[in-house]
């Protein structure tokens, strides 16, 4: 895969939270800038960083619970933690639960 078609699934994928988000009626909010999506908690103004690394092939997600890398691995490719093997959609929505105290069900 070439930087246009990495750059390509990734803006598909972070619009893909931005509707989850919208959908969710959860207070948080969210800002998509320069290849990074930073999602905050309005409660208490954390943090969820996404942000692409296009060199590597990886997305980096930043949260109070640490930072991760995710590739798409598998044969249904989809974004996974590079040491674990655990989904993004899982780690996100958890780290979006434990920030924010509200549930998004991300699609992606």
């Amino acid at each position: 895969m070439n930087e246009a078609e990495f750059n390509q699934i990734v803006d598909d994928l972070m619009f893909s939270i931005e509707e989850s988000i919208d959908n969710s009626g959860a207070d948080i909010d969210y800002e998509n800038s320069a290849g990074m999506l930073t999602i905050t908690c309005e409660a208490n103004g954390s943090q969820i960083i996404l942000s692409r690394q296009p060199a590597m092939g990886e997305i980096w997600l930043a949260a109070r619970s640490g930072g991760f890398h995710f590739k798409q691995q598998g044969a249904d490719q989809r974004w996974r933690n590079t040491q674990t093997g655990e989904l993004l959609l899982s780690m996100l929505t958890d780290a979006c639960q434990a920030q924010s105290g509200e549930t998004v069900s991300f699609d992606f």
